[in-house]
């Protein structure tokens, strides 16, 4: 994989882990969890619709697909596909910094063997 394509590639992935990032906050300004009933719908998709970093998630993940197929265009998907799981290392990297959530030491082992796997991947 050329320099190029990686950075389509992990572009993509970045893009795609910081409109998780800015929907969680989104819906961390809403309160938490969101119940849509009968009743309460529609105003309920208002309220999550007019949330300012939902709107930067949603425009984060358009600007990622467009990214990644260009990444997919440049090579096998049987490479660029499991880069995804990139998207899971820089997403609890991102919700440990921005969002103050705690990245327990199994799960930062689990980090380090999908990096290792990546790598692996990578240079196959």
């Amino acid at each position: 994989m050329n320099l190029a394509t990686f950075g389509f590639i992990i572009t993509g992935v970045l893009l795609n882990a910081a409109a998780q990032l800015l929907l969680k906050a989104g819906t961390n300004a809403l309160g938490g969890a969101i119940h849509l009933t009968a009743s309460n719908w529609f105003g309920t998709l208002v309220k999550v619709g007019t949330q300012l970093p939902i709107l930067a998630g949603l425009a984060c993940y358009a600007v990622s697909l467009v990214v990644w197929i260009m990444g997919l265009s440049r090579t096998d998907v049987t490479i660029a596909y499991p880069m995804l799981s990139l998207g899971y290392v820089a997403a609890a990297l991102g919700a440990w910094l921005f969002l103050g959530e705690v990245v327990p030491p199994q799960r930062l082992v689990a980090l380090g063997v999908i990096i290792l796997g990546v790598v692996l991947l990578a240079r196959s």
